[in-house]
């Protein structure tokens, strides 16, 4: 079976400042010649930038400061990387938001950002990203979802349905991608000691 690193040269990682993305941005970065990291913390991307180009000076790391549970913030993201002409290899839904709260004490604006970043983000991203892969007839997508993607927790009902629709839709996309020689993947991971839980008040 042919690695999907054999033609795919550019991967961008969203959520990448820490956590589940912090660690596959160094893991993929042994592994292809340029990445794109996203996050809303510059400072921390920078860093990683440079400890990474330290290691490995021939990489090529670009870093998007964007804030992914504002639309406005994934439109710009998506403009910047077209007037670079940034093509992406490599697409690593990462970004997301937790919750620990009964459904109808959470509010209104805390359900709508786990909404915007779990689900439309990762939708936007994809679809723009999606079609040049299709063009070139290789390219992938791997979207992070979770064990509670396939599970009911009554504390976190958006938060798991978010994780429901990223496996329905990565298994939909497969099945539709099957033949084009695009590779649409979904991690679910349990649960995972990083920053996640602090900000979403586990």
């Amino acid at each position: 079976m042919k690695s999907i690193f054999t033609e795919n040269r550019t991967a961008l990682i969203t959520g990448a400042s820490a956590g589940i993305g912090f660690e596959l941005t160094k893991l993929l970065a042994g592994k292809l010649d340029a990445l794109v990291v996203v996050a809303r913390r510059t400072e921390r991307l920078t860093q990683l930038k440079n400890d990474l180009q330290a290691q490995l000076p021939k990489l090529g790391v670009s870093v998007e400061s964007a804030d992914l549970s504002n639309p406005g913030g994934v439109e710009n993201l998506l403009k910047r990387l077209d007037e670079r002409r940034l093509g992406v290899d490599v697409l690593v839904n990462n970004a997301g938001l937790g919750e620990a709260e009964l459904f109808e004490r959470s509010p209104w604006s805390r359900i709508q950002q786990i909404v915007a970043v779990n689900v439309l983000a990762m939708l936007r991203l994809s679809h723009h990203l999606l079609p040049p892969m299709i063009r070139r007839g290789h390219g992938a997508i791997l979207n992070i979802g979770s064990g509670a993607g396939y599970a009911a927790m009554p504390n976190a009902a958006v938060y798991t349905a978010s994780k429901h629709f990223v496996r329905a839709f990565t298994e939909s996309l497969r099945a539709q991608l099957a033949s084009t020689g695009i590779t649409i993947s979904e991690a679910a991971p349990g649960p995972v000691e990083s920053e996640f839980d602090q900000a979403a008040g586990i």
